[in-house]
Parts: structure tokens; C-alpha cells; sequence
């Protein structure tokens, strides 16, 4: 079923209701549905055809989500487009999708026709006068939902790319709709919910985790437009929204704020943060300055964004992200090195394998990624090889321990970086802090140690005094290295970008 007859019957329901604010300015379930069926009428009429793609160079604005309704309802497929992509994967992922229109500010008109040339993509602007704009406020709004199938696709989501070419993720109407009825129901979301969204909507975390379940439930969703730690606890403390989530680097920037200075937000009901493994460090420390007891996800852009996690209330394990979502996707910790599954309880560490309704047929426009076609993102037999290394308590509790391609091996021991950064987090002096392996004569690769400082005067010899305290931080974990910088590298959905700190520091 095409998502869109969700969203209208839900706009139905909760008429009066307010959908969608943003500072002073509010949306009604009634507008938001208007708008998108305004934006619907004006597609069909240019000769939107079934599965055309429509791309969104948007932040977090109230022009996006009824935008998005608006392709969805005239049969198209939406293309969220990540705002903070350089030139060269952004025009990559415009020409890539085949996008024949997109929706943007009017200030980003100039370089996106640089970047597109003679492409025959129509530029539609939001605000005063723009063609988005124009187009809703012109056409009368239709009533037709255009019939699109459970494997038809719904979104197309580009991957950060911080390895390469970014890829389109292919995400079906039954990707998108199991994975947010997955996550109602997981989180117990309900027409009462306000989420407080900072997350940006180019993301699953924004889109499919936050925004999408409220709205299906009748719920209020509050946008920021930037991130602004300050502005969000302004927010979390007058708003008193019940649900929301943060990307790690933010619920680092909120707990670095209210060190020393709480701040009592007891109004979440589900505060979630995810995006890259958080140290423990930080997470006690939003703990102890906001009061919020956060709630660890993990899923990927190809599980349309949540595969594991906590249920609300449910007393978090130290350096656990929780269990299985196992209404949509079905796990297994397979050995790198082969051999049987890894068993719940026992010391094995196994890339986590995926399939179900939440997960991804494939990329778009990569055939030679597609299962059964060789790639060693799929095995023979339809799972999906998320890259990541995982253990399982006998509770069937995971525990993330690193990226099988982040892996140091030195002096012929593996070590887990994340590992190592999770005991360095613990240092008082530091703020943020990121492990690669670098050169080495003889042991191949060290531990080398990337440090954004806490307060001014910390030095390189200062945290490897203090490392060499850490009964965790010895023999080959030790940082052997350790550079001080103002900030980490990050890809334009804020995940820390490992290849970007190994080319700088080989």
C-alpha cells in the first residue's frame, strides 16, 4: 500500500490537531495534508509518471514533510538529498537518482544549476514566490493516491559516501511502512507524543525514527533548523516534548553543556541516540546533566533505520544497544573467519547478518550489488552483511564492538578501536575522542589516538600519562600516538569519518 493513504488517513483522524511546528510558525494535520495533496495535483499535471523521482535539498523546514507526501500521493519516489554533501556527491546523487525535479531554498538555486548544467531538472523553490510555493498555492488539491505496490520503491537514500561514491539506497513502501509500524510499536508511540526533532530529515534517524511515527499516530513534531545545543535544551525545557532523538556527536554536545550546570529534563518518555557507537562516558554524562536516561539504536540506511534497540523503561546493560527489533528483521553473528553462528552467551564476536521487511532489496543503479549477484554485501541465501562486528549476551543483549574494515591488527593482535576509545572517554581531559591504526616499524599498525581536548592546556604527554594508569589502555592497547585537535572530521549525516583522519594522519 502506498505509504500516502497512511499519512492522509491519519491527517484525516486529527484534523484540528497541530502536525508540524517550527519557532512560531504551526501546521495542522488538516494543512499538512492540503499542502501535500496541492503538491500531488501539480506532479500528475507535468506528467509525474509511477516511480519518478523527486529529490529534497531541504533542512529541517515545514515545506519538506508535506512535500514528500505530495510525491508519495502522485506515485513518485522521494529523494532526501543530504544538505551537507560537497558538490561532487551531491550532483552525483541528483543525475544518479534520474530526479526530474527538486525542492530547495531559493539560495541554493545558483549552485545547483552550476553543478546540474543542462540536466533537465526543474528547480523548485520554497518561500515567497517560489515554484514549490506557487505550485501549492495555485492547483486545487486532488484526491487521488496513486496505487503503488508493497516492492515498490518509496525513497531513495544516498549513503554519506565518506568511502567513496555515495550509494541509493532503495527503500520500498514495505520497507518504510514495517520499519515505522516497528517502531510505534516498540516505543509505544501514540497520538499524545511531542517529538522534538533535531535530527535532519535527509536521515533515517529524522524521517523513519521521529518523524513518520508521530505523524501516523496523530502526534506533534517541533523542528530545529540547526543544530544549536543551546537552543535545544531551551526547547527540551518549554516544550517538555516526549519523544525525540539525538545524533552521538549532539548528545556529546548536550552532556559537555550541562556538565557541572544540570539542566532537569524529566518530560522524555524516549530520548534515543545513535548514528556511531557512543562511549559510556558521555552517556552517563547526559545522564547525570539532564536526567535523561537515553535509549541506544542501531540500524543502518539499508534497515531503513532502526534494527536494535531498548523498549521504554527497560534498564539499559552497559555497552549494549539492546535486542533485536525481530518483528522486521531477523539477526544472525556470523564469524568473519567462518565456522558456525555465534551462540547467545558465549565469548564469539560475528558480523551481524539482517533480512526481513525492514531491509533493503538493494541500491539503485547497482545491479552488481543486488542479492544473488556475487556481492559480498549479500550471502547466497538473502542476508544482508551489515560490516559490523557484534557479541550477544545469553539474554540475546548485543554488544557492538567495531567495523570489521576499522580493525587494528598489531603486532598480529586484533584491536577494536571502539574499544580502546570507550576506555579513553573515561579521561576527564578529553572530549571527544577517535582511534585509527597508523603506521608502525615494527609492530605494522599502532593505536593511534585522535583527542579533541576538554580544557585548554591538555597535551599529547598528559593523556598518555594518564592511559598508562588504565589497566584497559596496556600492552597493545596502549595509544601510541596520540594527536591533539580542535574538532573530529565528520560525514554529512555526523558520523565520525574514519577515512578522512587516516589519510591525514598515515
Amino acid at each position: 500500500m502506498n505509504i500516502a493513504m497512511l499519512l492522509r488517513r491519519s491527517a484525516s483522524d486529527h484534523a484540528d490537531r497541530v502536525a508540524l511546528g517550527r519557532d512560531d510558525a504551526l501546521v495542522t494535520y488538516a494543512e499538512f495534508a492540503d499542502t501535500g495533496a496541492r503538491f500531488a495535483a501539480h506532479l500528475l499535471a507535468h506528467g509525474l509518471a509511477p516511480g519518478e523521482r523527486v529529490g529534497f535539498f531541504l533542512p529541517n523546514t515545514l515545506d519538506y514533510l508535506p512535500g514528500l507526501l505530495g510525491v508519495w500521493q502522485a506515485g513518485g519516489v522521494g529523494v532526501p538529498l543530504n544538505v551537507l554533501f560537497p558538490d561532487a556527491p551531491l550532483r552525483h546523487a541528483i543525475l544518479d537518482s534520474g530526479a526530474t525535479a527538486v525542492v530547495c531554498q531559493p539560495d541554493d538555486v545558483e549552485r545547483l544549476q552550476r553543478l546540474l548544467g543542462d540536466a533537465p531538472v526543474r528547480l523548485l523553490t520554497t518561500g515567497p514566490g517560489g515554484g514549490f510555493t506557487e505550485a501549492v498555492a495555485a492547483g486545487e488539491p486532488t484526491d487521488t493516491v496513486v496505487p503503488r505496490h508493497d516492492a515498490d520503491n518509496a525513497l531513495i537514500m544516498y549513503t554519506s559516501g565518506s568511502t567513496g561514491v555515495p550509494k541509493g539506497v532503495r527503500q520500498t513502501h514495505r520497507n518504510v511502512t514495517a520499519q515505522v509500524e516497528a517502531v510505534i510499536d516498540w516505543y509505544g508511540i501514540t497520538g499524545d507524543d511531542h517529538a522534538l526533532n533535531c535530527m535532519p530529515l535527509f536521515h533515517v534517524g529524522g524521517l523513519h525514527l521521529v518523524s513518520l511515527p508521530t505523524l501516523l499516530r496523530g502526534g506533534r513534531i517541533t523542528f530545529m533548523g540547526k543544530w544549536d545545543p543551546l537552543v535545544w535544551l531551551d526547547l527540551a525545557t518549554t516544550l517538555r516534548p516526549t519523544y525525540g532523538g539525538l545524533i552521538s556527536t549532539m548528545l556529546i554536545d548536550v552532556g559537555n553543556r550541562t556538565a557541572g550546570s544540570p539542566v532537569v529534563l524529566d518530560s522524555f518518555r524516549i530520548c534515543m541516540f545513535g548514528g556511531s557507537r557512543t562511549p559510556n562516558t558521555p552517556i552517563e554524562r547526559l545522564a547525570a546533566g539532564t536526567g535523561i536516561q537515553g535509549v541506544e539504536i542501531y540500524g543502518q540506511t539499508e534497515q531503513n533505520g532502526l534494527a536494535i534497540s531498548y523498549r521504554p523503561g527497560e534498564p539499559r546493560r552497559t555497552g549494549s544497544m539492546g535486542r533485536p527489533l525481530s518483528q522486521v528483521v531477523e539477526t544472525r553473528l556470523v564469524p568473519p573467519t567462518g565456522g558456525p553462528d555465534v551462540e547467545p552467551g558465549s565469548d564469539g564476536v560475528g558480523e551481524l547478518w539482517v533480512r526481513g521487511d525492514a531491509v533493503t532489496p538493494g541500491y539503485w543503479n547497482r545491479p552488481d550489488l543486488e542479492p544473488g549477484a556475487g556481492s559480498e554485501k549479500w550471502s547466497d541465501d538473502g542476508w544482508f552483511r551489515t560490516g559490523d562486528l557484534m557479541s550477544c549476551d545469553a539474554d540475546g543483549y548485543l554488544f557492538y564492538v567495531d567495523r570489521i574494515d576499522d580493525m587494528i591488527v598489531s603486532g598480529g593482535e586484533n584491536v577494536f578501536p571502539q574499544m580502546v576509545e570507550e576506555h579513553l572517554a573515561e579521561c576527564p581531559d578529553i572530549a571527544e575522542v577517535a582511534v585509527i591504526g597508523t603506521a608502525h616499524e615494527r609492530w605494522v599498525e599502532q593505536v593511534t589516538a585522535i583527542v579533541v581536548p576538554a580544557k585548554e592546556g591538555v597535551t599529547a604527554e598528559s593523556i598518555a600519562e594518564w592511559a598508562s594508569t588504565h589497566p584497559d589502555l596496556r600492552g597493545i592497547s596502549r595509544p601510541r600516538r596520540i594527536e591533539i585537535v580542535e574538532a573530529l572530521p565528520r560525514t554529512g549525516s555526523g558520523k565520525l569519518n574514519r577515512p578522512e583522519l587516516r589519510k591525514e594522519y598515515p
